[in-house]
């Protein structure tokens, strides 16, 4: 099963996420994409940290080539985050074509979810607000749509998480512990 959250920042996707990874009994994993720069960041991670406490998550942090990881058949994967990664994809590694680029991450998603019994992948949306930003920045929101778009096409369910509930847009999937 290979399941998609999107959404705004902080609308609950984290949660909807590790909610639906517990119900598989089986090892898991958590692929932590978010490279430590600034108290910002070290606080999303100290706070992402808290909420997996106690989970049985084994944690990677893995900022580029996720594909490129072994881990065990039949397990329950959540990568967070995707935005995260087309950002360092782009920005922290060798200079690549931009359609490379997405095949590339594309790719390493689809090795992933192929591998695993559960496979759900957290990400963001952007470039709703209609502001125009620098061509770096607008570069990096067309890599992540690409990317969001390819991600939706391959997966089974795709949810929007909207104040913390879930909107499915393609598929579904139970979630535990929502009311």
């Amino acid at each position: 099963m290979f399941v998609v959250i999107t959404g705004g920042s902080k609308c609950g996707k984290s949660s909807m996420a590790e909610k639906i990874i517990m119900q598989y009994d089986c090892k898991r994993y958590y692929i932590a994409t978010m490279e430590p720069f600034g108290k910002e960041a070290e606080d999303a991670i100290l706070r992402h940290r808290s909420m997996r406490a106690g989970k049985r998550f084994e944690t990677i942090e893995r900022y580029r080539d996720v594909g490129g990881l072994a881990l065990s058949e039949d397990s329950a994967i959540l990568l967070e985050c995707v935005a995260n990664l087309c950002a360092n994809e782009m920005f922290g590694g060798e200079a690549a074509d931009t359609d490379l680029l997405i095949l590339r991450i594309l790719e390493d998603m689809k090795r992933l979810a192929n591998g695993a019994a559960v496979f759900v992948a957290v990400t963001s949306q952007v470039g709703g607000d209609g502001i125009r930003y620098t061509r770096e920045t607008m570069a990096y929101m067309e890599l992540l749509g690409a990317v969001n778009e390819g991600l939706a096409r391959m997966a089974d369910v795709v949810i929007e998480s909207v104040y913390g509930l879930p909107l499915f847009l393609k598929g579904e999937i139970e979630i535990g512990g929502r009311g």
